[in-house]
């Protein structure tokens, strides 16, 4: 039972952040992102004052950049928070710095962290061992491709919510349109819907803005209109 307990304290036991490890990344910073300030580390040998505070504005995102050249920075590693980290992650990605992008996850997880260390600090230190895995990020041109095409599922998603609306609202005023076309968002619906927008109430002029491959009759139309 004796040897249980003391493993167990054993596993516990937390890792000092100055432990002596083999460093993998010498030249590495860690950055803490936020949706007002970023807080970014570099090695305290690269300078007295290793740890920073920065805005988001483009202009405190360039002086980071210029901050990391003067310190001798080569690769730099951020969580991925939000989408705050895209513009600070594509600017030092141009400056020729190399970013990983880090899963919260990660940084969580590994035993180690003393409560006065500020996240940049740990996620350097770790970035330095090597200790941390950068998120799978595709070239620009697919990031864009990848935005349009999920801003494109978001509409698609919208399209049928509100032709759900559409359709409710129509029942609600015994326009009974769902009975006569499979779908009132189509090219005969909308045709319909625009006219009585406009203030048209003939069902006989509504029934005519039927296609003609529509297998209800018109006298069925009108009665549903």
């Amino acid at each position: 039972m004796k040897s249980k307990t003391a493993k167990s304290k054993k596993q516990n036991q937390k890792v000092s952040i100055d432990a002596v490890w083999e460093p993998i990344n010498r030249h590495a910073a860690g950055v803490d992102i936020g949706s007002r300030e970023h807080w970014a580390c570099v090695p305290r040998a690269a300078t007295p004052q290793n740890v920073r505070k920065f805005g988001t504005f483009t202009t405190d995102l360039e002086a980071m950049a210029e901050w990391f050249k003067t310190c001798g920075v080569t690769s730099i590693a951020m969580e991925a928070t939000g989408v705050y980290w895209i513009a600070l992650f594509q600017i030092l990605e141009r400056r020729g710095f190399q970013v990983i992008l880090v899963n919260a996850r990660q940084t969580k997880n590994v035993a180690g962290r003393k409560s006065d260390v500020q996240d940049c600090q740990w996620i350097q230190r770790l970035h330095t061992y090597g200790l941390l895995q950068g998120s799978f990020r595709p070239e620009d041109p697919y990031c864009v491709l990848r935005t349009y095409l999920r801003y494109r599922d978001e509409l698609v998603g919208a399209r049928g919510t509100q032709g759900q609306h559409m359709h409710k609202a129509l029942l609600q005023m015994n326009v009974q349109l769902p009975q006569v076309l499979s779908d009132v968002t189509g090219a005969s619906g909308l045709a319909i819907i625009e006219a009585l927008l406009k203030g048209e109430r003939d069902p006989v002029k509504l029934a005519a803005l039927v296609d003609r491959r529509v297998r209800a009759s018109q006298q069925t139309i009108q009665q549903a209109l």
